[in-house]
Parts: C-alpha cells; structure tokens; sequence
C-alpha cells in the first residue's frame, strides 16, 4: 500500500519516537510503502529550533531520530509527479492550504493514500470529493504488530 506522508505526521513521529505514527513508520516487517516530497526534509528544517525545544534532543540525537524516520520515506522528485495531477492539487487546495498541493499531487501521483492529521485540509478537501486519506488508526490496524 503507498502511503503519502504529510509533515505532521513526521513531526509527531520524530517528537515521540515510542508513539503509535512512530511505531507505524518504523515497523520492519510492514507492508506499506510510505512516500513523499523534499518539501518534507525542508519543513523538518525550518522547526529544527521548534523540535529541540519540544524534545530536548541533542543535535546529535535529532539527527539521528530526523535520519532513523526519514530513511523509511521515499523521497519522490516533485518534476517526476505528472503536470496533470500537480495542476489537479493545485486547484483543490488553494483556497485551503496551497503548501500541501505537493504531498496531493504525489498521493494522486501514486494512486495511494494521504497520511495526514490536518484536519483543516480533510475538511476542505472531503466536500470536493478527494477522499485519499488515511488515518493512523486504519494504518496501525494494517501493521503486523497489531495482531
């Protein structure tokens, strides 16, 4: 199953590595596929500050937890999405949040699945009937160590 990660949910996995997103991501023997765009690693950089403040990490141990979630997301080069999904996220979140356009276009890319705890998107995005999400719980019962 392809799953496209937003932000968020590296946030909540690199701010609590013990975490149910956490565990998700890091599950050796998973079955999911998880996906996304550099906008990911550049936004993990722009809060650095913000995540040593939260966590109380060292640089080193944020580097090594940013590397440890990071390494189990392929990272997919924007100019390989097709122009025609890009424009089709393009139109469905610029009256909510035209940053997540990316993370839309590669989910409709990948014909997969959009992880994100946003809920200010899913609610703008449901009415014009994209409904590619998926939620932690659907992901954590999905995962071997669940059962």
């Amino acid at each position: 199953m392809r799953i496209v990660v937003d932000t968020n949910i590296a946030f909540s996995s690199i701010l609590n590595t013990n975490s149910k997103i956490a565990r998700i991501i890091l599950q050796p023997r998973s079955r999911l596929n998880f996906y996304s765009t550099e906008q990911l690693k550049r936004e993990i950089e722009e809060h650095r500050l913000k995540i040593l403040a939260l966590t109380n990490y060292s640089e080193p141990e944020l580097d090594r937890v940013i590397e440890l979630i990071t390494r189990k997301i392929r990272f997919v080069n924007i100019e390989l999405i097709s122009k025609q999904s890009y424009m089709r996220a393009i139109s469905l979140t610029q009256d909510i949040d035209v940053d997540d356009a990316e993370f839309i276009a590669l989910t409709e890319h990948l014909r997969g699945w959009f992880w994100s705890g946003d809920k200010e998107l899913r609610d703008g995005l449901l009415p014009k009937g994209w409904d590619r999400f998926i939620s932690t719980s659907e992901l954590f019962d999905k995962t071997k160590f669940n059962r």
